[in-house]
């Protein structure tokens, strides 16, 4: 049995050796990719505009696209109350329960507790 430990802690040491020997290698070829980019952006004068990593051009781009979105769907009413807290907390019975409801059922509560009547 200690033979099997001592072997398995053996295999442990040489997977750790190879994944930073593997980093190591990792980095270096990332090093040279890196050279290169920048070299040929360098030689042929690119922007990041035209890498497509101009910022502001996806954001308005994408703020078109989200009030596109908008104007083809229906405009959303509030849901009804079905159960409220204290507190002032409230639920719809829809979706995802309130965090302080899940709270009060995990305390010992009942739904029916929080229904507005």
């Amino acid at each position: 049995m200690e033979d099997m430990t001592k072997t398995y802690t053996q295999i442990v040491k040489q997977i750790e050796a190879l994944k930073l020997e593997a980093e190591k290698l990792r980095r270096k070829e990332i090093d040279g990719v890196i050279a290169r980019i920048r070299e040929a952006i360098t030689f042929y004068n690119l922007s990041s505009a035209d890498l497509g990593l101009d910022v502001a051009t996806k954001g308005r781009a994408k703020a078109k696209a989200a009030v596109k979105r908008q104007s083809s769907k229906k405009p959303k009413t509030p849901g009804e109350i079905k159960f409220r807290n204290d507190t002032g907390g409230t639920w719809g019975g829809r979706g995802k329960r309130p965090q302080w409801l899940r709270d009060a059922l995990n305390a010992g509560k009942q739904l029916q507790d929080f229904a507005v009547k």
